[in-house]
């Protein structure tokens, strides 16, 4: 048994930041009156096109069942955060998309967010470092959460762009 396996390393290693990070993150999407998954659904809303998802896609990017996720849109809608919008070419279908208000919450609290990711994140990483580190994560998402971009089209890596 060879407990100092360096992937027994990696993936506990990537377990004591995730819970570490989200440790930190608490605070300031709390103090929004968010849990994280609230928070993770208004934030992927925010960056899809027409800030709105199927619901089919939102369930897949956020790993939530198809009921999980309808509880949470069933919150954020009394919150006035959300609505749901019928889809013209199925009715089996709806979108979930961003209110004004909802927008109003993630400009109030993204700014905090972003500066707790700088100083205990990304702010400890090179530019270098970092693309690097964002290109492994993608890779490995890909393979262990295929459905995570369901419904997006991922812009170039920052590189890549003009």
């Amino acid at each position: 048994m060879n407990v100092d396996d360096p992937r027994v390393t990696a993936i506990g290693l990537l377990h004591e930041v995730h819970e570490g990070l989200m440790e930190r993150f608490a605070p300031v999407i709390n103090a929004a009156g968010l849990s994280d998954v609230d928070f993770e659904t208004l934030i992927r809303l925010a960056r899809s096109k027409g800030c709105r998802l199927r619901m089919s896609d939102l369930s897949a990017q956020t790993g939530l069942s198809t009921s999980g996720v309808t509880r949470v849109v069933d919150r954020l809608e009394r919150e006035g955060l959300v609505r749901r919008e019928a889809c013209p070419s199925d009715r089996r279908a709806s979108y979930a998309a961003l209110t004004d208000a909802g927008r109003e919450r993630l400009e109030d609290v993204l700014p905090k967010h972003v500066q707790d990711i700088e100083d205990s994140f990304t702010g400890l990483l090179g530019k270098e470092e970092l693309e690097a580190f964002l290109g492994s994560l993608r890779k490995i998402r890909n393979v262990v959460r295929p459905c995570a971009t369901a419904g997006v089209t991922e812009p170039a890596p920052s590189s890549a762009r003009p």
